[in-house]
């Protein structure tokens, strides 16, 4: 068979407990494709004998977790979790990961780097049998768990540091952070519970048959599916109090700041008043005569305004 046409799609065969990456595609190759051309497309429906518009359905950036079959091909769609720098903050998100398993070969593609470098090496590549289907796919649903499970302890330790910075100083840019956060694990919980209901629906063996060995391993897939779950809405659940909290502080500081604006205002505005009074030359006013008075009687009642609010706790 022929190697593909682009440097984006790569052969890769289990050698002795080792998945080793091959030059051309031969029966129980595992075939990833990354953000594939026109071209990679034009090849891999012929090569593969995958209907075009079922090839080009599994790139839908919007498409969520499913599996289907058509004539005799099976697609397998997981959200695999990608992270992205962005200026100074890592996003998190879901990319759509379409799984075809052909009649010899299983592909996968995926319209951004899916970070597969890292199932060559690890439990993954030892544990995976390229020319064992039933065993790859759940191989790979663990694999992404735990993809999952490792983002979800990233975001934690982000958070963590955020709310650190929060309790010293409320600036925008740790609030913007923790949002971003909030959304990350909006993606992820959405996914997850995606990826749930297709592994349900794998585990009715319509699509897949299942050996006893690979029963033991479809219970470990959805033991980590549930636990991901379960992390990621405790998370969310925690940087929803998070974000609330903070929140009413930051409601309370402004409160109080404009109290103090306002009682400042008001001590200020007594020399004012006095400075009026004396300034409109009425003929025999109270101690119009001494200058200093004025003064005097200012300086008097801002002090006795002052303890008035100081009393009422509006300083």
């Amino acid at each position: 068979m022929r190697t593909g046409v682009d440097n984006l799609i790569n052969y890769y065969k289990t050698i002795n407990r080792k998945i080793i990456k091959q030059e051309e595609c031969t029966s129980g190759c595992w075939v990833n494709c990354m953000a594939p051309s026109e071209r990679d497309i034009s090849f891999l429906t012929a090569e593969f004998k995958i209907d075009p518009d079922f090839l080009r359905a599994a790139l839908d950036e919007e498409e969520t977790s499913r599996i289907d079959s058509e004539n005799g091909v099976i697609l397998m769609v997981i959200d695999s979790p990608v992270v992205e720098k962005s200026e100074k903050n890592l996003i998190y998100y879901t990319m759509p990961l379409s799984i075809f398993i052909t009649e010899k070969n299983i592909i996968t593609i995926s319209l951004k780097n899916n970070e597969m470098d890292g199932a060559l090496k690890g439990e993954f590549a030892r544990s995976t049998d390229t020319a064992n289907k039933t065993n790859f796919i759940l191989n790979m649903i663990l694999f992404l768990a735990g993809k999952y499970l490792k983002h979800l302890g990233q975001l934690t330790r982000v958070s963590d540091r955020a709310e650190r910075t929060l309790r010293k100083s409320m600036k925008n840019k740790e609030l913007i952070q923790l949002l971003e956060i909030k959304k990350s694990l909006v993606y992820f919980s959405s996914s997850l519970k995606n990826i749930k209901i297709t592994v349900e629906k794998i585990a009715r063996g319509r699509f897949v048959k299942f050996c006893e060995e690979d029963r033991d391993l479809l219970d470990d897939a959805i033991i980590e599916i549930n636990q991901a779950i379960e992390m990621t809405d405790t998370h969310l659940s925690i940087t929803d109090s998070t974000m609330e909290a903070f929140a009413s502080i930051i409601s309370n500081n402004l409160n109080i700041l404009m109290k103090v604006l306002a009682s400042l205002t008001l001590i200020i505005s007594i020399p004012t008043v006095v400075s009026g009074i004396y300034g409109m030359n009425t003929p025999n006013f109270p101690m119009m005569k001494y200058w200093w008075f004025p003064l005097a009687l200012s300086l008097a009642l801002m002090y006795v305004a002052y303890r008035i609010l100081k009393y009422k706790d509006m300083i």
